[in-house]
């Protein structure tokens, strides 16, 4: 008879969970810097003397390098072991973080942000596989709800943050602040973190790697740049005919190596694919929030964006306190009641925002989004683990690295398909409500001569914004609403077991 594994010891569990410390600090700095910088595009054009569409960069720039560099975290994890990979990329994005503060001209910054992102992009999936590769299974539901606390707070804490730092000191404190964050994850890292099995005969897979830098590079490119180049305009079109065309031979590659970069058999596990499928839907819910909620508060009801950041808190609380409970009740009752809660509530807080309007009271919309947080803290660790847990151990860095990249497309595709959205509808809107009001239709002598004009202009072209947003928030509710029949897809239904024969008698 075999012996059964001793459990691990108290000592032992008490590592692994200082170690995941470790990799919630990583993956929150890495998250904070980039929604540090969203805010502080403004300030970055004044100081450099740049334009719009070149210092868009320095957010592109961080984008196309991490979304490029994250197919071969799942190699390097397995090649140079998980906790030496993780601290390569950590240093990377610090050594990043250190340029971008020394930056003299816009086009360094935007260099240098190339350089924090090939770190920052790898740093996500591979703490995800590091998490599966310390925690025993029975818990992994829970250490990945208290992980994906960063993944939440960290859009809603930089807002502020970035606001106050703008405001009151330097613009190179974004990325200041960050260094010490990520020297201390660093270090508990390298202390606490063992390393992982090494496979040192596995070879790199460069046609892999190049197909895969071309077709995710060029969409990624396109989906960011597509409203302000024109969608039907020759160098988008392009660009997604060239990503189409090499994530086509990118399969043909892929499916006849015996271990290809990208692993895209994977996919034909059921639970994994519905997993990345349903979790790809209710990103795109979710990042159309995050990116109209700012800009209905700063451009509608003109907050500061200490303010916006601070309206925000509440949701990123929300969030907060549910992940490690979601974490904590997956582990006994399983992806389906969580899921099916969590997607309705962020489902129809999601809709409940498309009734937004110029007046609407920011304390509705508070408590609006702070529900709505509760929502996706329930949903998006479960489901995404879910999907994690039905994977051979030995794939988990390839399908970390898989369904990260698959995420991060969704996630542009989303934002890309609402700004284009958002502009139409504010367009549609002023022109149907010019057509109808004017000085002379509403009755009012306070908007005659030039001034009064314009004040209307204004007034109309606010208006015509608001509602932009709301039918925005209409739709990106609908991907959340699809995804909830897809939960009832994990029940894992039993064959029922064949009745015992019953004994005839001769």
């Amino acid at each position: 008879m075999g012996t059964a594994a001793a459990p691990p010891s108290a000592d032992s569990m008490a590592s692994r969970w200082f170690a995941l410390i470790a990799i919630i600090l990583g993956a929150f700095v890495a998250i904070l810097n980039n929604s540090l910088i969203n805010v502080a595009i403004p300030k970055l054009m004044n100081v450099f003397g740049s334009t719009t569409d070149r210092i868009q960069w320095v957010l592109t720039g961080y984008m196309l390098a991490s979304g490029v560099i994250i197919p071969i975290s799942g190699f390097m994890g397995d090649r140079l072991g998980y906790k030496k990979f993780f601290i390569v990329a950590l240093s990377v994005f610090t050594l990043g973080s250190l340029l971008c503060a020394l930056a003299w001209s816009d086009t360094v910054l935007i260099v240098f942000r190339i350089i924090q992102g090939l770190g920052g992009g790898v740093i996500m999936p591979l703490s995800m596989a590091i998490i599966y590769k310390i925690m025993p299974r029975e818990q992994i539901g829970t250490a990945l709800g208290v992980w994906g606390i960063s993944a939440m707070v960290a859009p809603a804490v930089g807002p502020t943050l970035s606001g106050y730092l703008v405001q009151w000191f330097n613009w190179r404190l974004l990325f200041i602040v960050c260094i010490p964050v990520s020297l201390f994850a660093i270090l508990m890292a390298a202390i606490l973190l063992h390393e992982t099995e090494v496979n040192e005969t596995r070879s790199f897979d460069w046609w892999g790697f190049i197909l895969a830098v071309i077709s995710a590079g060029t969409l990624l490119y396109a989906l960011s740049n597509g409203e302000s180049d024109g969608w039907t305009s020759f160098e988008i079109v392009f660009l997604i005919f060239i990503s189409i065309m090499s994530g086509a031979l990118l399969i043909w590659v892929e499916t006849g190596r015996e271990d290809p970069l990208i692993n895209l058999s994977l996919l034909k596990n059921f639970t994994y694919t519905l997993s990345v499928a349903t979790a790809s839907l209710v990103t795109i819910g979710l990042f159309g929030g995050v990116f109209l909620t700012p800009i209905y508060l700063e451009n509608i009801q003109g907050m500061s964006a200490i303010d916006t950041g601070l309206l925000l808190m509440p949701q990123a609380i929300a969030m907060a306190v549910m992940m490690p409970i979601a974490g904590k009740l997956f582990d006994k009752i399983g992806v389906v009641p969580l899921g099916l809660v969590g997607l309705t509530i962020l489902s129809v807080m999601t809709y409940q925002l498309h009734s937004l309007t110029v007046i609407t009271s920011q304390n509705w919309l508070k408590w609006t989004l702070a529900i709505r947080g509760i929502g996706i803290g329930l949903c998006m660790m479960p489901i995404s683990t879910a999907g994690m847990n039905a994977v051979d151990p030995r794939q988990v860095g390839n399908a970390s690295s898989l369904s990260n990249l698959i995420r991060q497309v969704a996630a542009s595709m989303g934002i890309a398909v609402l700004t284009t959205i958002m502009q139409q509808r504010t367009a549609l809107h002023n022109q149907q409500t010019s057509e109808f009001i004017t000085p002379t239709s509403i009755g009012l002598n306070i908007f005659s001569g030039s001034t009064g004009m314009s004040n209307l202009a204004g007034l109309i072209a606010q208006d015509s914004l608001a509602r932009a947003i709301g039918d925005c928030f209409l739709l990106a509710s609908l991907p959340v609403f699809v995804a909830i029949p897809l939960v009832f897809c994990f029940v894992k239904w039993r064959k029922p077991a064949k009745p015992a024969q019953q004994e005839t008698s001769a």
